[in-house]
Protein backbone atom coordinates (compact mmCIF):
# COMPACT_ATOMS: atom_id res chain seq x y z
CA UNK A 1 0.00 0.00 0.00
CA UNK A 2 1.25 3.52 -0.70
CA UNK A 3 2.76 5.27 2.29
CA UNK A 4 0.90 8.48 1.47
CA UNK A 5 -2.45 8.09 -0.29
CA UNK A 6 -2.62 11.83 -0.97
CA UNK A 7 0.13 11.43 -3.60
CA UNK A 8 -0.99 8.05 -4.92
CA UNK A 9 -1.68 9.22 -8.47
CA UNK A 10 0.91 12.01 -8.74
CA UNK A 11 3.36 11.64 -11.63
CA UNK A 12 6.98 11.42 -10.53
CA UNK A 13 8.31 12.22 -14.00
CA UNK A 14 6.43 15.53 -14.16
CA UNK A 15 8.09 16.81 -10.99
CA UNK A 16 11.20 18.98 -11.18
CA UNK A 17 14.41 17.75 -9.53
CA UNK A 18 13.80 19.97 -6.49
CA UNK A 19 10.20 18.77 -6.17
CA UNK A 20 11.29 15.14 -6.42
CA UNK A 21 13.85 15.56 -3.64
CA UNK A 22 11.37 17.38 -1.42
CA UNK A 23 8.65 14.76 -1.93
CA UNK A 24 10.92 11.81 -1.09
CA UNK A 25 12.03 13.35 2.20
CA UNK A 26 9.79 13.43 5.25
CA UNK A 27 7.45 16.44 5.23
CA UNK A 28 9.04 19.57 6.68
CA UNK A 29 12.61 18.22 6.74
CA UNK A 30 13.85 19.39 3.31
CA UNK A 31 16.92 21.61 3.56
CA UNK A 32 18.83 22.45 0.40
CA UNK A 33 22.61 22.75 0.37
CA UNK A 34 24.21 25.13 -2.14
CA UNK A 35 20.83 26.08 -3.57
CA UNK A 36 20.07 28.65 -6.29
CA UNK A 37 20.57 31.67 -4.04
CA UNK A 38 24.15 30.60 -3.36
CA UNK A 39 24.84 31.29 -7.06
CA UNK A 40 27.22 28.35 -7.42
CA UNK A 41 27.22 27.94 -11.20
CA UNK A 42 29.54 26.78 -13.95
CA UNK A 43 32.11 29.36 -15.07
CA UNK A 44 32.50 27.61 -18.42
CA UNK A 45 29.06 27.99 -20.01
CA UNK A 46 28.62 31.75 -20.35
CA UNK A 47 31.85 32.27 -22.36
CA UNK A 48 30.40 29.82 -24.90
CA UNK A 49 27.11 31.68 -25.16
CA UNK A 50 25.18 29.29 -22.92
CA UNK A 51 23.07 30.76 -20.12
CA UNK A 52 24.20 29.13 -16.83
CA UNK A 53 21.83 28.05 -14.07
CA UNK A 54 22.26 29.20 -10.49
CA UNK A 55 22.45 25.66 -9.05
CA UNK A 56 24.10 24.14 -12.17
CA UNK A 57 21.21 21.72 -12.47
CA UNK A 58 22.07 19.78 -9.32
CA UNK A 59 19.87 19.75 -6.21
CA UNK A 60 21.41 18.51 -2.95
CA UNK A 61 18.90 18.16 -0.13
CA UNK A 62 19.37 17.01 3.45
CA UNK A 63 16.48 15.89 5.61
CA UNK A 64 14.98 12.72 6.97
CA UNK A 65 13.45 9.57 5.52
CA UNK A 66 11.30 7.67 8.01
CA UNK A 67 12.77 9.84 10.73
CA UNK A 68 16.39 8.97 9.90
CA UNK A 69 19.02 11.36 8.44
CA UNK A 70 19.16 11.29 4.65
CA UNK A 71 20.61 13.08 1.65
CA UNK A 72 18.80 13.18 -1.69
CA UNK A 73 20.72 14.33 -4.76
CA UNK A 74 18.58 15.14 -7.82
CA UNK A 75 19.72 16.05 -11.33
CA UNK A 76 17.55 18.52 -13.26
CA UNK A 77 17.17 16.87 -16.65
CA UNK A 78 15.72 19.98 -18.26
CA UNK A 79 18.99 21.92 -17.83
CA UNK A 80 21.62 20.97 -20.41
CA UNK A 81 20.09 17.49 -20.65
CA UNK A 82 21.07 16.82 -17.05
CA UNK A 83 24.71 16.82 -18.16
CA UNK A 84 27.48 16.71 -15.58
CA UNK A 85 30.04 19.49 -15.34
CA UNK A 86 32.65 20.60 -12.85
CA UNK A 87 30.24 22.25 -10.39
CA UNK A 88 27.28 19.86 -10.62
CA UNK A 89 29.54 16.82 -10.41
CA UNK A 90 31.41 18.22 -7.43
CA UNK A 91 28.11 18.87 -5.63
CA UNK A 92 26.98 15.25 -6.01
CA UNK A 93 30.37 13.81 -5.09
CA UNK A 94 30.66 16.04 -2.01
CA UNK A 95 27.15 15.11 -0.86
CA UNK A 96 28.02 11.39 -1.06
CA UNK A 97 31.34 11.94 0.70
CA UNK A 98 29.55 13.89 3.44
CA UNK A 99 27.07 11.03 3.92
CA UNK A 100 29.93 8.52 4.19
CA UNK A 101 31.67 10.68 6.77
CA UNK A 102 28.43 10.95 8.75
CA UNK A 103 28.17 7.16 8.79
CA UNK A 104 31.76 6.81 9.95
CA UNK A 105 30.98 9.24 12.77
CA UNK A 106 28.02 7.20 13.95
CA UNK A 107 25.27 9.15 12.13
CA UNK A 108 23.52 6.56 9.89
CA UNK A 109 22.75 8.74 6.87
CA UNK A 110 20.80 7.29 3.94
CA UNK A 111 21.42 8.30 0.30
CA UNK A 112 19.15 8.52 -2.74
CA UNK A 113 20.31 9.60 -6.22
CA UNK A 114 17.76 10.82 -8.79
CA UNK A 115 19.52 10.29 -12.10
CA UNK A 116 18.27 12.17 -15.18
CA UNK A 117 21.44 12.71 -17.17
CA UNK A 118 23.01 12.35 -20.58
CA UNK A 119 26.42 11.98 -18.96
CA UNK A 120 29.34 14.37 -19.11
CA UNK A 121 28.77 17.95 -20.31
CA UNK A 122 30.78 18.32 -23.52
CA UNK A 123 31.57 21.97 -22.75
CA UNK A 124 33.37 20.79 -19.60
CA UNK A 125 34.52 17.39 -20.80
CA UNK A 126 37.69 16.74 -18.78
CA UNK A 127 36.41 18.48 -15.65
CA UNK A 128 33.08 16.67 -15.91
CA UNK A 129 34.76 13.29 -16.41
CA UNK A 130 36.95 13.88 -13.36
CA UNK A 131 33.85 14.75 -11.31
CA UNK A 132 32.06 11.60 -12.49
CA UNK A 133 35.06 9.52 -11.42
CA UNK A 134 34.80 11.14 -7.98
CA UNK A 135 31.10 10.22 -7.88
CA UNK A 136 31.90 6.58 -8.69
CA UNK A 137 34.47 6.42 -5.89
CA UNK A 138 32.09 8.10 -3.44
CA UNK A 139 29.27 5.64 -4.19
CA UNK A 140 31.55 2.64 -3.64
CA UNK A 141 32.76 4.15 -0.37
CA UNK A 142 29.29 5.00 0.93
CA UNK A 143 27.53 1.78 -0.04
CA UNK A 144 29.58 -0.10 2.57
CA UNK A 145 27.59 1.65 5.29
CA UNK A 146 24.13 2.19 3.83
CA UNK A 147 22.32 1.25 0.62
CA UNK A 148 22.81 3.87 -2.09
CA UNK A 149 19.52 3.94 -3.97
CA UNK A 150 19.33 5.20 -7.56
CA UNK A 151 16.16 6.23 -9.38
CA UNK A 152 15.91 6.69 -13.17
CA UNK A 153 12.42 7.89 -14.05
CA UNK A 154 12.43 9.81 -17.36
CA UNK A 155 12.38 11.55 -19.70
CA UNK A 156 16.11 12.10 -20.16
CA UNK A 157 17.31 8.68 -19.07
CA UNK A 158 20.75 7.88 -17.68
CA UNK A 159 23.72 7.59 -20.02
CA UNK A 160 27.48 7.93 -20.28
CA UNK A 161 29.61 7.77 -17.17
CA UNK A 162 26.54 8.29 -15.03
CA UNK A 163 25.13 4.97 -16.23
CA UNK A 164 28.16 3.45 -14.49
CA UNK A 165 27.17 5.41 -11.38
CA UNK A 166 23.70 3.90 -11.66
CA UNK A 167 25.20 0.41 -11.94
CA UNK A 168 27.27 1.02 -8.80
CA UNK A 169 24.17 1.85 -6.73
CA UNK A 170 23.11 -0.77 -4.20
CA UNK A 171 19.60 -0.78 -5.66
CA UNK A 172 18.22 0.81 -8.82
CA UNK A 173 14.59 1.79 -9.41
CA UNK A 174 13.22 2.59 -12.89
CA UNK A 175 9.92 3.34 -14.62
CA UNK A 176 8.92 2.03 -18.03
CA UNK A 177 9.61 5.51 -19.40
CA UNK A 178 13.21 5.39 -18.18
CA UNK A 179 16.22 4.58 -20.36
CA UNK A 180 19.59 3.29 -19.23
CA UNK A 181 22.68 2.76 -21.36
CA UNK A 182 26.36 3.53 -21.64
CA UNK A 183 25.97 5.41 -24.95
CA UNK A 184 22.95 7.44 -26.04
CA UNK A 185 21.06 6.52 -29.24
CA UNK A 186 22.46 9.44 -31.27
CA UNK A 187 26.03 8.50 -30.34
CA UNK A 188 25.52 4.87 -31.37
CA UNK A 189 23.89 5.90 -34.65
CA UNK A 190 26.75 8.30 -35.40
CA UNK A 191 29.39 5.64 -34.80
CA UNK A 192 27.65 2.51 -36.13
CA UNK A 193 25.30 3.92 -38.75
CA UNK A 194 21.54 4.28 -38.98
CA UNK A 195 21.09 0.72 -40.27
CA UNK A 196 22.57 -0.55 -37.01
CA UNK A 197 20.80 1.85 -34.65
CA UNK A 198 18.13 4.33 -35.73
CA UNK A 199 17.94 6.94 -32.97
CA UNK A 200 14.51 8.11 -34.22
CA UNK A 201 12.95 4.65 -33.84
CA UNK A 202 11.47 5.14 -30.38
CA UNK A 203 9.94 1.63 -29.99
CA UNK A 204 13.32 0.11 -30.89
CA UNK A 205 15.21 2.41 -28.52
CA UNK A 206 12.95 1.58 -25.58
CA UNK A 207 13.02 -2.13 -26.45
CA UNK A 208 16.80 -2.03 -26.04
CA UNK A 209 17.43 0.47 -23.23
CA UNK A 210 14.01 1.10 -21.66
CA UNK A 211 13.22 0.49 -18.02
CA UNK A 212 11.20 -2.67 -18.66
CA UNK A 213 13.90 -4.55 -20.59
CA UNK A 214 16.56 -3.40 -18.13
CA UNK A 215 14.48 -4.84 -15.30
CA UNK A 216 13.83 -8.18 -17.01
CA UNK A 217 17.54 -8.42 -17.82
CA UNK A 218 18.44 -7.94 -14.16
CA UNK A 219 20.29 -4.64 -14.51
CA UNK A 220 17.84 -2.87 -12.20
CA UNK A 221 16.05 -4.01 -9.08
CA UNK A 222 12.54 -2.54 -9.30
CA UNK A 223 10.22 -1.53 -12.12
CA UNK A 224 7.51 0.90 -10.97
CA UNK A 225 4.78 2.99 -12.54
CA UNK A 226 5.20 6.73 -13.04
CA UNK A 227 3.89 7.33 -9.55
CA UNK A 228 5.42 9.27 -6.68
CA UNK A 229 3.87 6.82 -4.24
CA UNK A 230 5.34 3.76 -6.00
CA UNK A 231 8.79 5.31 -6.28
CA UNK A 232 8.70 6.22 -2.59
CA UNK A 233 7.41 2.80 -1.52
CA UNK A 234 10.17 1.08 -3.50
CA UNK A 235 12.79 3.40 -2.04
CA UNK A 236 11.59 2.67 1.51
CA UNK A 237 11.59 -1.08 0.87
CA UNK A 238 15.22 -1.01 -0.27
CA UNK A 239 16.26 1.15 2.66
CA UNK A 240 14.66 -1.42 4.97
CA UNK A 241 16.40 -4.24 3.10
CA UNK A 242 19.79 -2.75 3.96
CA UNK A 243 23.19 -3.19 2.36
CA UNK A 244 23.11 -6.15 -0.07
CA UNK A 245 25.38 -9.13 0.55
CA UNK A 246 27.00 -8.44 -2.82
CA UNK A 247 26.56 -5.61 -5.31
CA UNK A 248 25.92 -5.94 -9.02
CA UNK A 249 29.40 -4.65 -9.76
CA UNK A 250 30.90 -7.49 -7.69
CA UNK A 251 29.33 -10.18 -9.91
CA UNK A 252 31.91 -10.13 -12.71
CA UNK A 253 32.12 -13.94 -12.64
CA UNK A 254 28.52 -13.93 -13.89
CA UNK A 255 28.83 -11.18 -16.50
CA UNK A 256 32.26 -11.77 -18.10
CA UNK A 257 31.61 -15.24 -19.57
CA UNK A 258 28.35 -14.03 -21.09
CA UNK A 259 30.01 -10.99 -22.67
CA UNK A 260 33.03 -12.87 -24.01
CA UNK A 261 30.81 -15.61 -25.44
CA UNK A 262 28.37 -13.25 -27.17
CA UNK A 263 28.20 -13.45 -30.98
CA UNK A 264 28.75 -9.82 -32.02
CA UNK A 265 27.76 -10.56 -35.63
CA UNK A 266 24.09 -10.96 -34.70
CA UNK A 267 21.71 -8.01 -34.50
CA UNK A 268 21.04 -7.08 -30.92
CA UNK A 269 17.39 -7.16 -29.84
CA UNK A 270 15.30 -7.26 -26.70
CA UNK A 271 14.89 -11.02 -27.03
CA UNK A 272 18.63 -11.57 -27.38
CA UNK A 273 19.36 -9.32 -24.41
CA UNK A 274 16.80 -10.97 -22.15
CA UNK A 275 18.01 -14.45 -23.14
CA UNK A 276 21.62 -13.49 -22.43
CA UNK A 277 20.97 -11.69 -19.16
CA UNK A 278 18.01 -13.42 -17.53
CA UNK A 279 17.39 -12.08 -14.02
CA UNK A 280 16.07 -15.48 -12.95
CA UNK A 281 19.35 -17.36 -13.56
CA UNK A 282 21.57 -15.50 -11.11
CA UNK A 283 21.97 -15.60 -7.36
Amino acid sequence: MPTDTSVQDQSFIELSARQRARKLLDAGTFRELLGPFERIMSPWLEPQGIVPQADDGMVVAKGQINGQPAVVVAIEGSFQGGSMGEVSGAKMAAALEMAAEDNRNGIPTQAVLLLETGGVRLQEANLGLAAIADIHAAIVDLRRYTPVIGVVAGTVGCFGGMSIAAALCSYLIVTREARLGLNGPQVIEQEAGIDEYDSRDRPFIWSMTGGEVRYHSGFVDALVKDSLAEVKDSMLAFIKKGVPVSHRSDKYDYYLPKLTGFDTTQQASREVTEALFNREDRA
